[in-house]
């Protein structure tokens, strides 16, 4: 079968890729060796951020008296998170499905291998089917990435596919990494009930986030019972009559922690073994592309979390694939990839985007920085949260980076990153009205404190 496009990989990146390839007019092929919507919906962003908003109900309910809410004998039910879990990803998938047939993208179920230029060999059920097309589209994602530990393999040490499988029931939960993954994890476990420990190699949590973001998550996770302990070097997991035990070194100490259960969340690599014959650019494991997502091999395009140098997030793949499809097609894109937004979504949440406050200052270029506490938000103070916003502007007062730690922090900071891609100034963005009560009036003061005016 003959197409204008070929794209393995079924996730963020590959489905929107093939939505928007339709659009201009190329007849598409989409494989998918597992489930559609890749890692993000089935074993990722979708069930984790489902679990979060259970536990942020659950707090709050266990909590119902600071509200004027009595609320007794409130509890977790496993087998329901379960089952929520399975109902919000199904119901998704369903749509997304139904979505690529009705644009006429043909699916086919199994594994895709780039065999020769131009072709792509679909390793399925019923055998090998071979696909031709001028352009291939490499969207094959992630898998976790799990370091040569002793005892990584062990009975109950787990990635983060195997604790969304099962969701089991733990008293004590010892979590290897503090970036992403890792601490909202630590968010869910902890609200359902579990003692939580994170040891993390870093000096800090969240190591590509700011100090200041890292900071104030450590300090609201010692309020909530969740031990950090950074600067460690784990050396072991060893079975005991107890359960499980992390060992680990901080400095020149052995330590040791005793856990039920023990998470590996030290990030992800690429999925490119055997993808391709070809010889790509690479760069610590991960593909080189140009600005249109095109590799160092002609006509053979990737997308998402196989290529270097960009952050492992379903948009970035998303916007990557929409920018692939154009350049396949002749088509110009205005996406800008040095402007796309992180979030943590811990609670309160946690986001980024742009310069830092911690780039302005290595840079040493002239910058300013604008800042709100969130207690004194009529409208966290409501949801009983706190926590912060931070606006950088350059020496023109030029919005330039925002960070939140704050409720609503992943809706409100695509605001502040449309604001830097439109050259906006402070006074231009604390000009605009925005509601009272709201978490985003908080916008308007942090960037009030941006100005500067002459006497």
């Amino acid at each position: 079968m003959n197409y204008d496009l070929i794209i393995i990989g079924g996730g963020p990146g590959g489905y929107s890729c093939a939505l928007r390839a339709v659009q201009y007019g190329l007849r598409t092929a989409l494989i998918e060796k597992d489930l559609l919507g890749g890692t993000c919906l089935n074993r990722g962003c979708i069930p984790t951020k489902t679990l979060l908003f259970a536990a942020g109900l659950l707090t709050n309910m266990k909590q119902g008296a600071k509200f004027g809410v009595a609320a007794d004998n409130v509890r977790p039910d496993y087998g329901a998170l379960r089952a929520r879990c399975a109902d919000v990803t199904g119901q998704l998938r369903t749509g997304l499905t139904k979505l690529l047939k009705q644009r006429k993208i043909d699916i086919y179920a199994g594994t895709g291998r780039v065999t020769a230029a131009g072709e792509v060999t679909v390793a399925g059920a019923e055998g090998d089917t071979v696909l031709t097309a001028a352009d291939i589209v490499l969207a094959t994602g992630s898998v976790p990435a799990v370091p040569p530990i002793p005892g990584a393999d062990l009975p109950g040490v787990m990635t983060s596919d195997d604790i969304l499988a099962d969701l089991p029931e733990l008293s004590r939960l010892v979590i290897i990494g503090g970036g992403v993954i890792g601490t909202e994890f630590a968010e869910v476990y902890r609200a359902l009930g579990t003692e939580v420990t994170i040891v993390e190699a870093m000096p800090r949590i969240l190591p590509p986030m700011s100090a200041d973001l890292a900071r104030h998550l450590a300090a609201d996770f010692r309020k909530k019972g969740v031990k950090v302990i950074t600067k460690a070097s784990v050396t072991e997991i060893a079975q005991t009559a107890g359960g499980l035990a992390v060992r680990y070194a901080l400095g020149d100490k052995a330590e040791e922690i005793e856990a039920d259960g023990v998470l590996i969340a030290t990030g992800r690599r690429a999925s490119v073994a055997g993808l391709t014959p070809f010889t790509f650019e690479e760069d610590r494991r991960r593909v080189v592309v140009d600005e249109h997502c095109q590799t160092s091999v002609p006509h053979v395009y990737a997308i998402g979390d196989i290529t270097a140098g960009f952050p492992q997030l379903a948009h970035t793949a998303e916007a990557q694939g929409k920018i692939a499809a154009a350049a396949i097609a002749g088509r110009s894109c205005g996406i800008r990839l040095d402007l796309i937004p992180s979030v943590v979504y811990t609670r309160p949440e946690i986001a980024s985007v742009g310069v830092s406050e911690d780039d302005a200052k290595a840079s040493g270029r002239p910058y300013r920085v604008g800042r709100a506490m969130m207690g004194a938000n009529a409208k966290s103070l409501i949801a009983g949260e706190a926590g912060y916003m931070k606006l950088i502007a350059d020496g023109e007062g030029r919005l330039i980076g925002a960070e939140f730690q704050c409720e609503e922090a992943s809706n409100l900071v695509s605001e502040a990153t449309l604001a830097i891609a439109a050259g906006m100034g402070a006074e231009q963005f604390a000009s605009i009205v925005r509601p009272h009560p709201s978490v985003e009036e908080a916008m308007g003061e942090t960037a009030e404190g941006l100005l500067t005016f002459d006497k």
